[in-house]
């Protein structure tokens, strides 16, 4: 029958897509051709039309598997029955609930449902209360929904948290570790992190070059392969950040405690060493176990006012350091240039900063803010992860490399179009296109007005950044190499890369070769390396799809907040940049980065014509364009929590 197996991707106006891979177009599906097919499912399509606008045209012909096992959202109650409206208002469907089925819930409150059967021929999916979460104004019941929303594990087994107890009590030694404890280190990071993987330090050469030390927690050494607490991080994946909480991929006592690099403790890492020239080349690199003790716990505010000579008070502070972190700048500095050079994509595009007050009430949202001393980090553990990604391809170890392969060139297409409205042009062939042709147009907006909306087209159009065990190069960050080796308390492919780090540094056989003195690392043995191998390509799937949840889990937590916060701003009048337009629509960013919908039913002085070629808005009378990019005066007409929903209309 010609029959097409991929995974419905719901709309909440009734239409979807079936995802096939991330290689072949997306399959559109109306809502009459949708089935009894709900987000998730894995489905069996048929192509009915072969060219239907951008995308082809499918009918579902049978669902091959439900992937949807429970569903949060509101109850709504009646004498005999109820129903539970899903916060998933992609999901399609809303779950009946009989009466014998409504466990302890009340009207309007937000519970956790179990489907008992899913729909069929028209009829709704069935479903038994399993849990109450609480009513939606209730502290933390926001967020708790979220976290059963996306079967996020909020609490570890007590059996992994026993363990984690046992190992975090083991004594430091110095054993075959390199012992660097003499060695001026730092970390830097927010004010508020807790988990602090990353340490570094920077020496100037006599003949220019820079040695960088980029030192990062060994936390292999506590989480062995095979143990409770390995097999809890693979099933997480990721840490998940949510506004006032963190959902750790390990246990506190670790994340925390005895592998967090903390201020004059001694710590196991795994340090990199780089000589870097002055053209930003890595010319030299050692990988090896050792022991550190951080001299200083930095924030990026005070590294900033070092190196800016800022704060007098600072800088009395730190000024025993001021000239190491002088040059951090200086490296940092060449870094960069190298990396702009290379095509590297600098997307400045800002995060939210939402502050909570003690209740979880969103009390302020703003760009977060960011500064070199952000950069400082960046650049070194960009360099860190190609220098060990680079080293064990050569090597031809199991390993699972961060993987970012260029767009598709119809993308790239249609963005050039854009582009070319406001003057700029994709250089080069655009069937294959280079960093630095995205690059070169990120340095021709800056600092203008369409900076961010061309930035915002440009990520659009760029995939979606993956784990693999096969190496596939960067293209974000213009790297033949790359991969996540920095963060192992916070992501498993990097703790797997300690891991397997850690099997080579072991059958390391230095053996000195008359003419250069070379290291030589000597093969593991086959079965091992096969073992490696087959849960490189597991755990890269694995990761991959834990780090998908999880940033829609973060993103969930910010978009109630964000509508939360604007419930009572409604009636303000706020300037903002059309920053996407479609056939129902335009999106409205104000400056705190918040963005709302203005619906094209609610432009009511003139009826506008949709041109999806130009993406913009024509006035059929008045020939008034709305495009991208284009500076516009809104008030706030509507804000829910619930649906995390904000509308504005045109001042």
């Amino acid at each position: 029958m010609d029959l097409i197996q991929g995974k419905f991707i719901g709309h909440e106006r009734g239409f979807g897509f079936v995802k096939i891979s991330d290689d072949e177009p997306d399959i559109f599906i109306a809502k009459k051709n949708k089935k009894d097919a709900m987000n998730g499912d894995i489905v069996e399509v048929k192509i009915i039309d072969e060219n239907s606008g951008s995308s082809r045209e499918g009918a579902i012909v049978q669902v091959v598997q439900r992937n949807t096992k429970q569903v949060v959202g509101t109850f709504e109650k009646s004498k005999n029955f109820g129903f539970v409206v899903p916060d998933d208002n992609t999901l399609g469907t809303d779950i009946f609930i009989s009466k014998s089925n409504f466990g302890k819930a009340k009207n309007h409150q937000k519970v956790v449902v179990k489907i008992t059967k899913y729909p069929r021929k028209g009829m709704k999916a069935e479903g038994k209360i399993t849990e109450v979460l609480g009513y939606e104004d209730e502290t933390g019941v926001d967020m708790l929904s979220i976290i059963k929303e996306y079967n996020l594990e909020s609490e570890f087994p007590k059996a992994v948290l026993e363990e984690a107890k046992r190992v975090s009590k083991r004594e430091i030694k110095k054993g075959k570790r390199v012992d660097l404890r003499d060695k001026e280190i730092f970390t830097i990071d927010g004010e508020d992190a807790k988990d602090l993987d990353d340490a570094v330090c920077v020496d100037k050469n006599e003949d220019g070059t820079y040695t960088l030390g980029v030192h990062i927690a060994d936390v292999s050494f506590y989480v062995e392969e095979g143990s409770l607490l390995n097999k809890e991080a693979i099933k997480r994946g990721t840490s998940v950040y949510m506004l006032d909480r963190v959902i750790p991929m390990l246990p506190t006592e670790l994340s925390n405690g005895c592998c967090s690099l903390n201020e004059g403790k001694d710590r196991y890492a795994i340090s990199v060493i780089m000589t870097i020239d002055q053209k930003g080349k890595v010319i030299d690199s050692n990988i090896f176990k050792s022991i550190i003790k951080v001299t200083r716990r930095m924030n990026y505010h005070d590294v900033y006012k070092i190196i800016e000579r800022q704060d007098e008070k600072v800088l009395t502070k730190y000024e025993e350091y001021i000239s190491h972190f002088d040059r951090m700048k200086e490296l940092a500095v060449i870094l960069k240039q190298r990396r702009l050079k290379d095509g590297y994509l600098s997307l400045d595009i800002p995060e939210s900063k939402i502050t909570l007050d003690k209740n979880g009430k969103p009390i302020d949202i703003r760009p977060y803010e960011t500064n070199f001393a952000n950069e400082i980090i960046e650049q070194f553990m960009l360099t860190a992860n190609e220098t060990v990604a680079e080293r064990f391809y050569w090597l031809e170890a199991p390993f699972i490399y961060r993987v970012h392969e260029k767009p598709d060139s119809d993308k790239v297409k249609e963005l050039n179009k854009y582009v070319f409205n406001f003057g700029y042009r994709i250089k080069g062939k655009l069937d294959d296109v280079k960093p630095k042709a995205f690059s070169q147009i990120l340095e021709d907006v800056k600092g203008k007005d369409e900076e961010r909306v061309v930035s915002n087209l440009l990520l659009r159009t760029l995939k979606v950044a993956r784990y693999e065990a096969e190496n596939k190069g960067h293209f974000g960050i213009s790297s033949k190499y790359y991969c996540h080796f920095t963060s192992p308390i916070r992501r498993y492919p990097d703790l797997f890369i300690h891991r397997v780090i850690s099997k080579y540094l072991e059958g390391i056989n230095i053996k000195t070769n008359n003419k250069n003195e070379e290291k030589i690392y000597e093969i593991i043995d086959e079965k091992a390396k096969e073992r490696l191998e087959k849960q490189a390509i597991k755990y890269a799937e694995s990761s991959s799809e834990c780090e998908q949840n999880a940033t829609k889990a973060e993103r969930a937590s910010e978009d109630i907040k964000k509508a939360e916060y604007m419930q009572g701003k409604i009636g303000n009048q706020y300037e903002g940049i059309i920053s996407s337009i479609t056939s129902f629509g335009m999106f409205v960013e104000l400056d705190n980065t918040v963005e709302g919908l203005i619906r094209l039913a609610e432009m009511n002085d003139d009826y506008y014509i949709y041109d999806d070629l130009n993406k913009q808005l024509i006035g059929r009378e008045t020939k008034k364009i709305y495009k991208l990019g284009q500076k516009v005066k809104i008030e706030v007409v509507f804000a829910d929590k619930q649906t995390r929903k904000i509308d504005f209309k045109l001042v």
